[in-house]
């Protein structure tokens, strides 16, 4: 997604620095996406990512994964240049099954043929939104996800820390806590399974609203 201030290109460059808090939450969130492959019964399995980036949690452990040819996934991103890095991956790894669309991952049209999904990858997403809209965006995943399915997010424990927050409102929802990294770390990651049923997709609805994390971080100076 594109911001005033960041830019979500050049910000994908602190995942080739071993020792940042980027690449260590990346390792983290491959991790889990990999488990919940390994997890995933025999057959074809759903993939979609929202605010996909370059995709690399995705694409990096799909390359090298045995389920690689039962995944059809569809990688939504709004920067083009983040895009085209996606859909250069997808060609060099031969993932004939995945898709990149350059477009708002909020709309919900762009999941229609895909939910509800095995697998929500759901990344960079929670902090550069309100708190409403984080509840909100929770609120939608059970359209995305199917029985039994994994849903991947990332938050960073900044003050206040939202994470108790979006534990309790995954909790409301059905969905149960796999894995979420500790306190004390320099990143925060988290997934969870769905126990619910489905809902309806809602294909006309905006999930949220990205602000960009340099809004968010100057409204919370300010509380």
């Amino acid at each position: 997604m594109v911001s005033a201030v960041v830019d979500w290109h050049s910000w994908h460059e602190d995942y080739d620095r071993p020792d940042s808090a980027l690449a260590h939450r990346l390792r983290a969130v491959q991790t889990l996406i990999r488990q919940a492959l390994d997890e995933t019964a025999a057959g074809p399995l759903r993939i979609v990512s929202l605010c996909a980036g370059q995709g690399r949690d995705l694409l990096e452990v799909l390359a090298g994964h045995p389920r690689r040819d039962d995944v059809r996934a569809r990688l939504v991103e709004l920067d083009p240049r983040n895009a085209e890095v996606a859909a250069e991956a997808v060609d060099r790894y031969r993932l004939t099954g995945v898709e990149v669309v350059t477009g708002d991952a909020a709309l919900v049209e762009h999941y229609a043929e895909l939910a509800p999904a095995d697998i929500v990858v759901a990344c960079g997403i929670f902090g550069n939104i309100t708190d409403a809209d984080i509840e909100r965006t929770i609120g939608f995943l059970p359209q995305l996800t199917k029985t039994g399915g994994t849903v991947l997010w990332t938050r960073g424990r900044t003050v206040p820390d939202r994470i108790p927050l979006i534990l309790n409102w995954f909790e409301e929802r059905s969905f149960d806590l796999v894995w979420v990294s500790p306190p004390d770390v320099s990143y925060g990651v988290g997934a969870h399974r769905f126990t619910g049923q489905p809902q309806p997709l809602q294909v006309a609805e905006q999930i949220f609203t990205f602000v960009g994390s340099d809004v968010i971080r100057a409204a919370d100076s300010v509380r």
